[in-house]
């Protein structure tokens, strides 16, 4: 990590980081080491992967882009890693294109009937309450992936902004992370948003999507978060009250809590 900081730097990616060092509201704080985040992998280089591998002790890496995405994008290079479970766990109802950041599944994904003058705050929440409503399944299977007690777990998808911003939330809340913190690990990907636009603009597969919005439109702004998680506890009384609704066990949860928080 990067002087003290959570931010890992790796020459293929611009957005990975630790999600250790996070305080709890009992008064705990995260482990390092064990859940890392991150934008799409497929640059990763040597270096790279032996520094999450020796450094970070990489064991799981939960793939949530899209079918589309892992074919048109091909094998990364921690598919070719035997000590390392790639789970692929798309966050979009499959049948479609692409992408992170609006995905062309045959117009099946509920947020793109929304007004195009919608505030960007509602029309994100949309979104992220999209995969929700559409995958929860891969939802609970990337959270349990994160329980698992050989060695990290990193969770990413294409800019490492959206659906990887959602997960790692959902995770955090149920781990008791504070809400502050888990809005501010959110907005902190702002901090790296040009140079994320940039290597995706680099790939056939993003360039034209992410060219067909203003930049800032991109920028993961608090406010946003801070809505989702709103949302979900007024209509699902919590984050464990959704995730209760799609096979989610108290076992689960002590499982997860266990693995991810200090003693």
């Amino acid at each position: 990590m990067d002087d003290g900081s959570r931010w890992i730097e790796l020459d293929g990616a611009v957005n990975a980081r630790d999600l250790g060092g996070l305080p709890t509201a009992d008064g705990r704080t995260t482990r390092l080491g064990r859940l890392l985040r991150s934008d799409n992998l497929q640059d990763l280089t040597v270096t790279d992967v032996r520094l999450l591998l020796d450094g970070y002790a990489l064991k799981n890496v939960i793939d949530l882009r899209s079918d589309a995405e892992v074919r048109l994008e091909g094998p990364g290079p921690l598919t070719r890693i035997p000590s390392v479970t790639v789970h692929h766990l798309s966050l979009f109802p499959e049948g479609g294109r692409h992408t992170d950041v609006a995905a062309d599944v045959d117009k099946a994904l509920p947020w793109q009937e929304r007004p195009a003058d919608d505030p960007e705050e509602d029309r994100s929440t949309g979104h992220y309450l999209g995969y929700l409503a559409d995958r929860g399944d891969s939802i609970v299977a990337a959270l349990r992936v994160m329980t698992r007690t050989d060695g990290s777990a990193l969770v990413h998808c294409a800019a490492g902004k959206d659906r990887t911003g959602v997960v790692c939330a959902l995770a955090l809340d149920v781990a008791g992370v504070t809400r502050e913190a888990i809005v501010a690990d959110y907005a902190q990907t702002g901090e790296r948003l040009a140079a994320i636009l940039r290597r995706l603009r680099a790939s056939d597969t993003y360039a034209a999507d992410l060219d067909s919005r203003p930049a800032d439109t991109h920028r993961p702004h608090a406010a946003i978060m801070e809505k989702l998680l709103a949302r979900i506890d007024e209509e699902f009384d919590g984050t464990l009250g959704w995730l209760s609704g799609h096979g989610w066990t108290d076992e689960d949860t002590h499982a997860l809590r266990d693995r991810l928080l200090s003693a």
